[in-house]
This record gives structure tokens, C-alpha cells and sequence, in this order.
């Protein structure tokens, strides 16, 4: 039984499901009554999950709060629920984005407003299975669940080519999802072999990762089958070309949550699957992973430069950022890993600020065309400042959130390879333009269109829910240590499994500290276990 007495991490998972019944019950007319009630039950959900953090031992490299019961015993699946200091992270990132997400549609969305705010709210409860889950059935469930929700909000709610967007996301994500799937079912079979594994049939994460796989051919062959699903997802180049396209054509919500929340499950993917998993298929692949990240991020920041949509500008700059993501964590060292992971957290931040940003213009003026807009700045002082400082955060200016991740990105990417950290800064340079660009364009300068003389600042209701994505932005920037320490047992414990003599590596900067021992991969003691009988 963990401290609270209850099975939490499911209470956390299935609010907002619970919401979307409630929802289901109320009048489809009564459109405040049904965004009060999404909002309220956001709320509720980023409540409990806060609660979290006060159950949470940071000490310990184990999951905790683990939930586990017998839910398809023919077959070995089990209903197995848990969290480390990354996951948890991730999850109460992803509670605050989701109402965040709600409050910013009050005033975007007007027709079955009922349908919206349900698909939203099942989205969230996709999004929060796939962090918690240590069963990969259980995991594959919810990864695919998450597809559907999303699929509509872009296919009804978006512009433009909306229904060709909802259609590519769609087809890519579930192309990369069944190469997963094969290789999932593999690891099954391969487990009940004595030779490989504990000889039993089981999806249980914890158990699988105790499998000793040669590198070739498992390894090799399971590790790509997990990139594909994965790399579609993050996404990584060249399997980016949905991403722009999705993004573009969402609503405001749709966007902050893919770029917060949903591209963040294809990189804890990486993390919590193919690094444990497959070690040395990971040491094996780092080159080609290393080179698609380092041209996803020069690449991004180039066509970002050239994109005359705000929307799209953001998007390809989201593929930049999430390539330093990708190359801090097949660094394999503790800086990179950890660097990787804060990055997540802080993309999710900026990424989705910025998309608010530009759904509040959109708002007022139903354009996103960089050109058809200049000296906002005079017309909207508040817009701007929130602006700027979403800004710099995105390009990692110092003292904001950016800078810290990419930081220790760099000095995990500079520890493995000295080229490509150098390579890497060039994303940081063309970050810097494309940004400084836009802001320019748009917040300085005249007022030569008449559209724009009359554009309203930034109301009450957006300043608030934009405040705690400011207020996060300066608190890792200034003091990450929090965050970091949540996350660095999980990390060392994933790098000693992937990489276990890199405390011996000469540039590694716990040289010489002693050897910290390996935490088990392990359940934690049965007293901490909550059985469920059912999900």
C-alpha cells in the first residue's frame, strides 16, 4: 500500500475520463456549464497529481506508487501502473497543460463544444496512461487510445486542410506504432525462452528489462522497431513532415498539447524503453541516431527561417529542439540523459506558450501571416512582454528554462563527441534568428495595416493561464535543482544499465566522486505495491 491508501496513480489517470461521462450527461447547448465543468475537472486532476510530489522518496531510483494486478492472466498482461522522478515530472507537466489547454479554448471554440471538450478530456487520460504504464500491453493501449481524440480535434476543430492533416498524423503515428507492436510481441515470446529471459509469458516492463539479448540479431532488430514508433512520434528527421501540417491546421489546444505533451511520449519512449531495453543495440545506433538529430536541428532552424506562418515557424523549430533532445540522450552519460529530460519539460513549457501566443493573435485577427502584422508592441505592451519572455525561453537565454537543458545537453553531446556539440550550436545560432526574426516583425516597427490599429490586449483570463508557464520558465532557469534532483536517481540508474563505466570515462565530472552503486531494476518492497483487481 503506498502513503496515501489509495490507488492514486489511477485516481490521476481516470478523473478526466469520469469528467468526459459527466460531460456526456449535460445539455449541448449549455456551452459555459460544459467549459466549467472540462476546466473544473482539469483542475482536479493537476490537484491530485500534485499530490504526488508529497508521496515521491527522490532518493530512490525505483518505481514507486506502483499499482499491479492480474487483468488478462491467460495471456500475462497485467494492469501494472508506476512512476520514477521522470515520469512524474512529465505527468504533472502534462496535468497543468491539459487545463491550460481548456481555459485557452473558452472563447477559440463554439461549435459541439460537448464533443470538443470530451475529446480533450479522454486525450488527457491517453496521455497519462502511456507515463504510467509498466506493462507494455497496457502501454500499447494507451499509446494508440491517444491517436483517436487527437485525430478529431484536428480533423473538426482545425482549419485549413484540416482532415488532410488529421489523416497524415494519423497514418504516420500508426505506421511506426505496429513495427512496435511486432517487436513488443517479440520480446513476449522471447522472454518464455530460459536461455533469453525469466520463462515466463509477461509484458511486464520491470521483468523484461532483466532479458540478456545478444545484440545481434534481438537486439539489433528490436531496438529499429522501437525507433520507428518512437522516432515518428518525437518526431525525429526525416519522419517529421506530419508534424508542420498538424500543427498548422489545430486548434490553439490541439497544438500546445501535441507540442507539450504528445511529441514528449515518442522521447520517453527512448528513455524509458529502448535504453533499458536494448543497451547495447543503443551504443550500437548511437552515430545514426546522433547524425539525424544533429541535421533535424540544423534543418529545423533553416526551414524555420524561411516560413512565412507563425504556426509553421514554431512547429519547425519544435523538430530543432526535440533533435538537441535526441542527442543529449544517446550521449549515455548523466549529463546529457538529464539535460534531455529537463528539455522535454522545458519544450513543453516555451513550445506551448508560444502556440497560445499565437492563438490569442489569431483570435483577434484570423491570420497567422508574419507579414500582416508590425508594431504590436504599441497596440499590445502586455502581448509583447509575455511574448518576449517566452522568447528569449525558447532561444535559451540565461536565466530562463532553455538555457539550463541545453547546457547539459551540450556537455553530455561535448563529453561523447566533441563535433557534435560544435554542430549542435549552429541550432542554437539559427534558434536565436528565426525568433529574434519573428519578434521583430511583428512587435516592432508601424502599424501599416488598419486590422491592427484596433487589436486588444491580452484580457485577465489569458494573462492567468499564461502566468504559470512564465512563472516556470524563471524557476528552472534560476534554480533548476528541484527538477534535477527528482529526475537523477531514475537517470543513473538508466545510464549504469546502458553504460556502466562511465563514471570511469576521463572527462566524465563525477570522476572523482566514488562509484555510486546501481539501483535495481525491481518492484519496490510489497508494501508499497497497491493490488488492483480490475483497471
Amino acid at each position: 500500500m503506498n502513503s496515501f491508501g489509495f490507488p492514486i496513480l489511477s485516481l490521476v489517470a481516470y478523473i478526466p475520463l469520469i469528467g468526459c461521462l459527466i460531460l456526456l450527461f449535460l445539455n449541448k447547448d449549455d456551452h459555459k456549464k460544459i467549459m466549467y465543468t472540462a476546466f473544473g475537472v482539469t483542475i482536479v486532476d493537476m490537484l491530485v497529481s500534485f499530490l504526488l510530489l508529497f508521496g515521491f522518496d527522490s532518493s530512490r531510483a525505483e518505481m514507486q506508487f506502483v499499482e499491479k494486478g492480474s487483468w488478462i492472466p491467460t495471456l500475462g498482461v497485467e494492469y501494472h501502473f508506476g512512476i520514477d522522478g521522470i515520469s512524474l515530472l512529465l505527468i504533472l507537466m502534462s496535468t497543468i497543460l491539459c487545463a491550460i489547454a481548456v481555459v485557452s479554448s473558452f472563447t477559440a471554440v463554439h461549435e459541439r463544444v460537448k464533443e470538443y471538450y470530451v475529446s480533450l478530456l479522454f486525450l488527457q487520460t491517453g496521455m497519462l496512461g502511456v507515463f504510467m504504464s509498466l506493462d507494455l500491453f497496457l502501454f500499447y493501449i494507451f499509446w494508440e487510445v491517444m491517436l483517436v481524440p487527437m485525430y478529431f480535434l484536428i480533423g473538426i476543430w482545425g482549419g485549413g486542410r484540416r482532415l488532410y492533416s488529421a489523416i497524415k498524423f494519423f497514418l504516420y503515428t500508426l505506421f511506426g506504432s505496429l513495427f512496435m507492436l511486432l517487436a513488443i510481441l517479440a520480446l513476449y515470446f522471447l522472454n518464455r525462452n530460459p536461455e533469453y529471459g525469466t520463462g515466463e509469458f509477461t509484458f511486464n516492463l520491470i521483468e523484461l528489462s532483466k532479458m540478456n539479448l545478444p545484440l545481434w540479431p534481438f537486439q539489433f532488430w528490436l531496438f529499429l522497431a522501437f525507433f520507428l514508433g518512437f522516432a515518428v512520434k518525437v518526431p525525429m528527421f526525416p519522419f517529421h513532415t506530419w508534424l508542420p501540417d498538424a500543427h498548422t491546421d489545430a486548434p490553439t489546444a490541439g497544438s500546445v498539447l501535441l507540442a507539450g505533451v504528445l511529441l514528449k511520449m515518442g522521447t520517453y519512449g527512448f528513455v524509458r524503453f529502448c535504453l533499458p531495453l536494448f543497451p547495447a543495440a543503443s551504443h550500437y545506433f548511437v552515430p545514426l541516431i546522433a547524425i539525424l538529430s544533429l541535421v533535424g536541428i540544423v534543418y529545423g532552424g533553416l526551414v524555420a527561417l524561411a516560413q512565412k506562418d507563425i504556426k509553421r515557424l514554431v512547429a519547425y523549430s519544435s523538430v530543432s529542439h526535440l533533435g538537441f533532445v535526441m542527442l543529449g540522450m544517446f550521449a549515455l552519460n548523466p549529463q546529457g540523459i538529464t539535460g534531455s529530460v529537463l528539455q522535454m519539460i522545458n519544450h513543453g513549457i516555451s513550445t506551448g506558450a508560444l502556440f497560445l501566443i499565437v492563438g490569442m493573435i489569431y483570435e483577434r485577427r484570423h491570420t497567422r501571416l508574419i507579414a500582416d502584422f508590425g508594431g504590436l508592441s504599441y497596440q499590445m505592451p502586455i502581448f509583447a512582454v509575455f511574448f518576449a519572455i517566452t522568447m528569449f525561453s525558447s532561444i535559451g537565454l540565461p536565466g530562463l528554462n532553455g538555457f539550463v537543458g541545453e547546457f547539459l545537453i551540450l556537455v553530455g553531446a561535448f563529453q561523447y563527441n566533441k563535433i557534435y556539440a560544435a554542430v549542435a550550436l549552429l541550432g542554437i545560432i539559427l534558434g536565436a534568428a528565426y525568433m529574434l526574426w519573428l519578434f521583430q516583425r511583428m512587435m516592432f516597427g508601424t502599424i501599416d495595416k488598419a486590422e491592427n490599429r484596433n487589436l486588444t490586449d491580452m484580457n485577465r483570463r489569458e494573462i492567468a493561464y499564461m502566468a504559470p508557464l512564465i512563472l516556470f520558465m524563471f524557476w528552472i532557469g534560476l534554480y533548476p535543482k528541484p527538477f534535477i534532483r527528482i529526475m537523477e536517481p531514475a537517470i543513473i540508474n538508466i545510464v549504469q544499465k546502458v553504460n556502466p563505466n562511465w563514471e570511469n570515462k576521463p572527462m566524465a565530472a563525477e570522476k572523482e566522486k566514488a562509484p555510486v552503486a546501481p539501483a535495481a531494476i525491481e518492484l519496490p518492497a510489497a508494501e508499497t505495491v497497491h493490488e488492483v483487481e480490475t483497471p
